[in-house]
């Protein structure tokens, strides 16, 4: 991770410019390259390297994976997910549950759209989640998982911090990543209802459903993402009912 002089810049990034991976089971948008999408200008921004918008169908899921050294966040949108990790950890991941997985020197996880099995038929909907990944501080850590309801925290409103490293959220996050230098945050607006960004070198601004106006940038509809760099404080207002990711990063992934 390195801090570098930066120029401000604000970079609206569209839905349909998304890379896709599409199979029976499967709809997956890539805000990054990611798998066989690989583009050498477009790998992380800030810390951020992966910042996937999936759609499972029901019965269906990610099998039995490795990841390492990344601190992976699931954010839940509709329907309801099933974890089960190779460090004993399993659970049912749902809209207003934070979610933390630290990969560490290695772990193995699925992520399956089986919840029915454990809810009834009732549940055999698709399950929509957004799954973002930013490296740790450092490689080797131990492997983890946290996870923490904060459904009423989105209730009241504003920016709620969901994960975070940083020190000045100590005790106000929901859930920690092993980062000192990035945090995430969420929001639910009501139409008329607005947020202010933070300000920080490195921002990711993320509309996974709803429509919201940007100020100074205009509309952002649902899978629009912004890369602010070296600004922040701009006003995000709901037109429709709507939620927002936004990932305050103070450093950037060395290149």
């Amino acid at each position: 991770m390195s801090t570098i002089q930066l120029t401000p810049e604000i970079d609206v990034r569209r839905a349909e410019d998304r890379m896709k991976s599409r199979f029976d089971w499967l709809d997956s948008k890539h805000s990054f390259s990611f798998g066989q999408h690989y583009d050498p200008s477009n790998t992380h921004h800030g810390l951020l390297l992966v910042n996937n918008d999936d759609i499972v169908d029901p019965g269906t899921g990610f099998e039995t994976h490795p990841h390492r050294d990344m601190e992976i966040v699931t954010w839940v949108l509709q329907g309801s997910l099933v974890h089960q990790d190779s460090t004993g950890h399993n659970g049912v991941i749902y809209p207003g549950l934070a979610q933390r997985m630290s990969a560490g020197t290695g772990i193995l996880h699925s992520e399956k759209n089986d919840s029915w099995r454990l809810q009834g038929e009732e549940h055999r909907d698709p399950v929509h989640f957004v799954q973002m990944w930013v490296v740790p501080d450092e490689p080797g850590i131990t492997p983890g998982y946290e996870q923490l309801e904060i459904e009423s925290e989105l209730l009241a409103g504003g920016l709620v911090p969901v994960a975070s490293g940083m020190p000045e959220h100590d005790g106000n996050a929901a859930i920690r990543i092993r980062n000192k230098y990035a945090a995430l945050h969420a929001a639910r607006l009501a139409p008329g209802q607005s947020v202010q960004l933070p300000e920080a070198p490195f921002l990711h601004l993320f509309v996974p459903r709803g429509t919201v106006q940007l100020e100074g940038a205009g509309e952002l509809r649902a899978g629009d993402a912004v890369r602010f760099t070296a600004t922040g404080g701009q006003q995000v207002t709901a037109t429709e009912p709507a939620e927002i990711l936004v990932w305050e990063m103070h450093a950037t992934v060395r290149s």
